[in-house]
């Protein structure tokens, strides 16, 4: 049963004469791209005209900050709009119990909710990585369409297990695909354009999301080839992580052109964004910022994101304010004239990417993210922002560090001489923990 009350007393003729004046949204994101691995954002070593060219020709995100340093929990945010430990995916979610953090909260309400309840077709191509079961799958989440992985990292590109279990899925329907996932989830996405052609009238919400450049790192031989020509000098790591991005950015610029070939680019709102930083241990290059995935340091969370929408975003544009990927789903359904669910903890930042008044005063905004092993032992670690002001820790056995990212962008020097401030992000973080523990993160055995 669709889940938002407030929509239902949008009569269904209304749907239908709003809908047919509404952009589509094909909203982009990718795995564990680092904020310098772009070409568009100074790297010298790789090449990424597509992406480049969506950077260009819209509104650039300065300061665009995903909810988490690693995966669930950013998606989750993205999928409801709320803090991911509000909606029970503190971490990761997993196969087996034991290794697993987070339980999606299946009654909050999803962006592919708001969207369908708004008379748009709903469609996921890739990764899920938010449930393996029951009500936490696509299908069941507001999707008309699911075509692509339900797990968590694949351990081979090209065999698309993980643990030795099939994940890929049409539907609910268990595939067994050949191929790179990237090429087949770019393929099956342009497929979907040319179905969505074919019927105009109907809108298309469309979430791609890629695994790449996720670990494991490996690039088809071709590309890897023409990387390791190309660049003199470059180690193995790094010229695998290069063609692996470059061969995504591939993709994307393949999808790109399915979209103009279809007719539909002009009405088209298009995101691209990614769901945390790059890692470090496997040659990513996370731009002028310390650290990277998993940590709370500004190379962990902060991700390149632009938006274009043709008609209403200025090429070339930069945006400064900080964002979130929970500010998405009250964005984008601002921007198609569609009800907000109540209660989210992202706001519409609409007005900012459009060149009107900022969308709102100065905001608190919480990182969290719960781990297993010894490093971590099953608990959570935390960062907290206000303005130029940021608390953060890398596990959850060190202490926490204030930093000012006006004069130290870096984190270098912890400020010990602003005991108020510090005080201040204490408290709130406090109070965001006691709110977030009513939720439930673990799942059924």
């Amino acid at each position: 049963m669709f889940r938002i009350l407030s929509l239902a007393l949008i009569t269904f003729a209304a749907v239908v004469e709003a809908a047919s004046a509404r952009p589509n949204v094909l909203f982009i994101m990718v795995d564990d791209l680092g904020f310098g691995d772009l070409s568009s954002h100074g790297a010298t070593d790789l090449r990424t005209p597509n992406i480049d060219r969506l950077m260009a020709d819209g509104v650039r995100f300065d300061n665009a900050y995903a909810n988490c340093p690693v995966c669930s929990p950013t998606r989750a945010a993205f999928l409801t709009g709320r803090y991911p430990d509000m909606v029970g995916v503190p971490g990761v979610i997993r196969t087996y119990r034991k290794d697993n953090w987070g339980r999606l909260d299946t009654s909050a309400p999803t962006i592919a909710e708001v969207f369908k309840g708004g008379g748009y077709h709903t469609s996921l191509i890739g990764k899920w990585h938010l449930g393996l079961d029951g009500d936490a799958v696509p299908t069941r989440c507001g999707f008309d369409h699911f075509h692509g992985w339900l797990g968590d990292m694949m351990d081979d590109y090209y065999k698309h297990r993980r643990h030795d279990i099939e994940y890929m899925r049409e539907g609910t329907e268990l595939i067994k695909p050949q191929g790179h996932a990237t090429d087949l989830f770019t393929t099956w996405a342009c497929d979907y354009l040319k179905v969505r052609a074919a019927d105009k009238e109907v809108p298309f919400f469309l979430f791609l999301s890629y695994n790449a450049p996720h670990t494991p790192i490996q690039p088809p031989a071709d590309c890897l080839a023409k990387v390791k020509a190309r660049e003199n000098g470059i180690s193995d790591q790094r010229a695998k992580l290069v063609a692996l991005i470059e061969h995504l950015d591939d993709g994307i610029g393949r999808v790109r052109d399915c979209l103009e070939a279809s007719g539909l680019a002009g009405d088209t709102l298009i995101v691209f964004t990614s769901d945390n930083g790059g890692q470090s241990n496997v040659g990513a290059n996370n731009g002028a910022s310390r650290g990277g995935k998993q940590e709370m340091w500004e190379g962990g969370i902060r991700v390149p994101t632009c938006v274009v929408w043709p008609g209403k975003t200025m090429a070339g544009r930069r945006l400064a304010p900080v964002t979130m990927t929970m500010d998405w789903l009250p964005t984008l359904a601002e921007a198609v004239e569609i009800g907000v669910p109540e209660g989210l903890d992202g706001r519409s930042i609409l007005p900012d990417i459009l060149g009107g008044a900022a969308a709102g005063a100065q905001r608190t905004l919480v990182w969290v993210r719960r781990e297993g092993g010894r490093k971590y032992g099953g608990r959570a670690y935390y960062a907290i922002r206000r303005g130029q002001w940021k608390l953060l820790q890398n596990s959850p056995y060190e202490a926490m560090q204030l930093f000012d990212l006006d004069s130290d962008p870096m984190e270098q020097s912890p400020v010990t001489t602003q005991p108020k401030i510090y005080g201040e992000l204490s408290d709130a973080l406090r109070v965001h923990i006691n709110a977030s523990g009513q939720i439930p993160w673990q799942r059924e055995p």
